[in-house]
Order: C-alpha cells, then sequence, then structure tokens
C-alpha cells in the first residue's frame, strides 16, 4: 500500500463532473477518481476549515462511530474493476481492526474529519496512477503505451480506462502542483 494525499479537487470543464486527485505523499504520482457533487463539496468544505451551522451526513458517520467506541485507523484505495473505484475504512473495534466497504469518496471525506491517513493499494496505481512531465506538466504515457512505464496493460482495461484518460487529456496541468483553495 501506498501512502497517498489530497492534491486537489478539480472540474471537468467538458461536463462539470468533480474529480478528486490523490497524490503519492513520498514520489509524483497522481490518482484521480470521478466523485459526486455532494461528495466534493464534503471534502472541500473540512479542507478548507469552513464552518457549517448544521454537522453534514460525514460528520454524523464519523460521529456514529466515535460514539460506538470505535475509531477510524485509515482509509484504503482498495480496488478498480470496470471504471468503478473501491475503498475500505478500517476501523479500530475493541482491539480488533473491522474493515467496512466504501465508496472512494465517502471514505475520503470521512478521512479528512478524522485526520486519519490515506493509502490506495500499488495495483490500483498501476491502473489509474499518473505521472506528470516536470517540464511540461502534461501527463507521461500510460502503462502499455509507447514511452510508458514499462508494464504491459490488457486492450480490454485499456477500454475500460478511456472515460479517465479522456478526463486527463483534458485537464490544464500548468498547476497541478498548487494546492487549491
Amino acid at each position: 500500500m501506498i501512502e497517498m494525499t489530497i492534491d486537489s479537487i478539480r472540474v471537468s470543464l467538458m461536463n462539470y463532473q468533480r474529480v478528486v486527485i490523490l497524490k503519492e505523499k513520498d514520489a509524483d504520482r497522481y490518482l484521480p477518481i470521478w466523485i459526486g457533487p455532494s461528495e466534493a463539496d464534503a471534502i472541500a468544505v473540512k479542507l478548507q476549515d469552513v464552518t457549517v451551522p448544521r454537522p453534514l451526513t460525514h460528520d454524523l458517520l464519523r460521529s456514529v462511530i466515535d460514539s460506538l467506541g470505535a475509531t477510524i485507523n485509515s482509509i484504503i484505495v482498495s480496488e478498480l474493476k470496470n471504471d468503478t473505484f473501491f475503498a475500505k475504512i478500517v476501523l479500530n473495534v475493541d482491539g480488533g481492526q473491522m474493515e467496512v466497504d466504501s465508496r472512494p469518496s465517502d471514505a475520503l471525506a470521512l478521512a479528512v474529519r478524522a485526520g486519519v491517513p490515506i493509502y490506495a493499494e500499488e495495483t490500483v496505481l498501476d491502473k489509474a496512477g499518473i505521472l506528470l512531465d516536470k517540464e511540461t506538466g502534461k501527463p507521461l504515457a500510460r502503462e502499455g503505451e509507447a514511452g510508458g512505464l514499462g508494464k504491459t496493460v490488457s486492450e480490454e482495461e485499456l477500454g475500460r480506462m478511456s472515460a479517465f484518460r479522456d478526463f486527463i487529456d483534458t485537464l490544464d496541468m500548468d498547476d497541478f502542483d498548487k494546492r487549491k483553495s
């Protein structure tokens, strides 16, 4: 597992969909994950320390977890199947650990509230991670493409990733390393 941080939340100008960009904590690989507008707002509200008059859904979830005597240990972006990301919320419960299936967007909204580490499985990063050219800021060739990272990805898998690829190709990467406020 690779530790990640939330780099930014972006909006596609083509279709106004939101994407959260995770970045490897100790490297320059990024992981874009499509999320809904509500979840994007829930993550952004906490990252920007905006005070809301009433608890949002993810605040409620954290409160319920705390009230039940559990603590949030970490979040894991665990799988990518058929263009769908999967995540797990790792809880400490009664001296043991429990993993709860989650959408990544909900898990990330919970992670920013609890201040816990975010991880991604290496297999997920191999499939959907991107590297940026340090000079141009543009994405480097993907795995399985000419000049890629040297690992082969099947044609079927590349086809399933086309929506992500189209979005990545339209991103303005000039300010990618700057945290959005």
